[in-house]
């Protein structure tokens, strides 16, 4: 038989492989990672950083959600009360309109209408937050004024048309304001300035068609109105949908980043027992190597 000349050298090195997989295997049980740093495994590191940085974009969503759904919320109950609000008045317009009241009534008539009006400019300046809801992107400032030099009195408008969105993790984009001039209008026109031209009517004694008129128009603002309510809902409803999406997209991914680089605890106990067996036998061998006589293992 012919001796091996490197057989020393094999063994050490056999011995070598051995302690690193003990040591691998060992270092995964514990810590639950099979993947621990880039050489473990470069194409799952990558994978899992693309992951990760989806993850987060879902995160980072339902957050942005959660504050835009309640701005969205107060924003809705605002106009509901608003609403209410118009409602009255043109309640109260028909009724002061029947041609039987006397000028006391008819003053009063105007009296309540302003009372109204001026429910509806403070809802229309509703802060939340720190944030007027309808100024546009002019949130730091209130976005109405009442003009009463002029007659009838003038709503002025300070903030800005611009609509704001958000952007879902697919790309989606979602409306979360509605700019205050459309939705209460601005110098004239809208509720205000259909609220201002019946106060003005009811103050001076317009004819009866006069008063249907501007009670017409003020029953086109408010319907006016309600549509951009029902903007504000469907807004509301998509950015609901979609944080569930998000949420349930981010519980997702989590669980396969995990899977992807997390050691199988019962499998890697089975390698490691194995790896231990084969370690031993592997120190038997050299220690008989090192305590017999080596023409034994020649013959």
């Amino acid at each position: 038989m012919r001796v091996d000349p490197n057989y020393v050298v094999n063994l050490t090195a056999a011995l070598d492989q051995s302690t690193g997989e003990e040591d691998t295997l060992t270092s995964e049980l514990s810590s639950g990672l099979r993947v621990a740093s880039l050489e473990d495994d470069p194409v799952a590191v990558a994978q899992s950083t693309l992951l990760g940085s989806s993850i987060a974009k879902d995160d980072t969503f339902v957050q942005t959600a959660s504050s835009e759904s309640s701005l969205l919320q107060v924003t809705d109950s605002t106009l509901g009360d608003v609403v209410a609000q118009v409602t009255s008045a043109i309640s109260a317009a028909v009724a002061g309109n029947n041609g039987a009241l006397n000028a006391s009534d008819i003053a009063s008539v105007a009296q309540k209408l302003s009372g109204i009006r001026d429910q509806v400019l403070s809802l229309a300046n509703t802060s939340y937050q720190g944030q007027y809801l309808f100024g546009g992107s002019k949130g730091s400032t209130p976005p109405f004024t009442l003009d009463t030099s002029t007659n009838p009195a003038t709503a002025n408008y300070t903030g800005d048309t611009n609509v704001q969105y958000v952007e879902t993790p697919s790309g989606q984009q979602i409306q979360v304001n509605l700019p205050g001039s459309t939705v209460f209008g601005a110098a004239g026109s809208g509720v205000l300035g259909a609220l201002n031209q019946l106060i003005s009517d009811f103050s001076t004694g317009a004819a009866t068609a006069t008063l249907t008129a501007d009670t017409g128009a003020l029953t086109t603002a408010l319907g006016q109105l309600s549509s951009q309510r029902s903007t504000l809902d469907s807004s509301l409803s998509r950015l609901e949908s979609a944080s569930t999406y998000a949420q349930t997209d981010e519980t997702q991914l989590t669980v396969a980043q995990g899977n992807l680089v997390s050691a199988d605890p019962a499998k890697v106990a089975s390698q490691l027992s194995s790896a231990e067996t084969q370690h031993q036998a592997l120190l038997s061998v050299i220690n008989a190597l090192g305590s017999s006589d080596l023409f034994t293992f020649m013959k």
